[in-house]
């Protein structure tokens, strides 16, 4: 089989460069990483200098996602030689631990970890993951809180509580966590968008309309986010078919509908060209647009109780570009 270099014509620096950006940018790509970066450090790791280091982590992190032990355990043990009593490393090799499903093992490693940093949150983490590996929800979401009032400021740890009260459907509490991340981010459209998501989810009224205008605040944000489209259109539309509504209130979300519906079919179109496929024609377009407005005629003259209004809060992705 041909070489990653060999394939694409690259040199060892555009390997190098290469993982360099995805560290940078917080890729999950683990396959590619592991493509690369295996013969980036079995040929050329004497050229890599000290750069060679984070690279063995950043692939066996990879490694582990892979189920590639072998690898990852290669490059944990390049790292307890150089390192032997980093609490980073120990971390790792905790990790590895994890992936072979030793929990017990991994959790003493941590344990041993904190015996000597009580601080490294690091660790801290990584035990809260393990509960939530062995599906203890209520054990995580516990020291996830006592946490977090020692380290009220990790965004990581908030998202990840957040979506622990959501496997519960303990909206409430996930929509707190998830306004807690937007005092701190207030540009970041992916939480206005879950925050809008967990609102829908909850259902009523007053949530539908906080609903709709964080859809909205997440596609002023970003307007390529298609999950928030279709979110304001969804949202618009439940409350244009809610008998509790004034006329002018009912207009506008119409229009809202309206204009998210047209949006979508823009997008849609887009694809299909990016995709060497033709433009819809006319009539399949017109098809389109009478299927959307009889759904929002159905939702006019049979208005659901509000409760009743559940969009699954991570369902199928409709994203085209986040």
């Amino acid at each position: 089989m041909a070489s990653v270099s060999e394939l694409y014509d690259v040199t060892w620096e555009d390997m190098r460069d290469k993982l360099r950006k995805w560290r940078e940018e917080n890729y999950r790509n683990s396959e590619q990483i592991v493509d690369v970066g295996e013969e980036l450090i079995n040929e050329h790791a004497l050229k890599l200098g000290d750069d060679v280091w984070i690279i063995y982590e950043q692939v066996m992190i990879a490694a582990l996602d892979c189920s590639r032990d072998d690898l990852a355990w290669s490059c944990l043990q390049e790292l307890k030689r150089q390192f032997p009593d980093s609490h980073r490393v120990k971390r790792l090799a905790g990790m590895r631990l994890e992936a072979l499903e030793r929990y017990d093992d991994a959790n003493k490693l941590y344990d041993s970890i904190l015996q000597d940093d009580p601080t490294n949150t690091a660790a801290r983490k990584r035990k809260i993951s393990i509960l939530r590996a062995q599906g203890k929800s209520s054990e995580a979401i516990r020291e996830l809180n006592e946490y977090l009032e020692q380290f009220v400021g990790d965004q990581e740890a908030w998202h990840e509580l957040s979506e622990l009260y959501i496997n519960e459907h303990d909206y409430a509490k996930a929509a707190f966590c998830l306004e807690e991340l937007m005092m701190t981010n207030p540009h970041n459209h992916l939480y206005c968008e879950q925050y809008a998501e967990v609102k829908y989810t909850q259902g009523g009224l007053e949530n539908m309309e906080l609903s709709r205008k964080y859809f909205a605040q997440a596609l002023k944000l970003n307007n390529r986010n298609m999950r928030a489209l279709f979110g304001l259109y969804m949202s618009a539309s439940h409350i244009a078919g809610s008998p509790k509504v004034s006329a002018k209130v009912k207009k506008d979300n119409v229009k809202y509908a309206a204009w998210a519906a047209s949006q979508i079919n823009r997008a849609y179109q887009g694809k299909r060209i990016e995709n060497g496929q033709p433009p819809e024609t006319a009539t399949q377009l017109r098809h389109d647009r009478t299927r959307i407005h009889r759904g929002q005629r159905e939702l006019a003259s049979n208005p659901r109780n509000d409760s009743t209004a559940q969009l699954p809060v991570y369902g199928p992705s409709l994203k085209c570009d986040h």
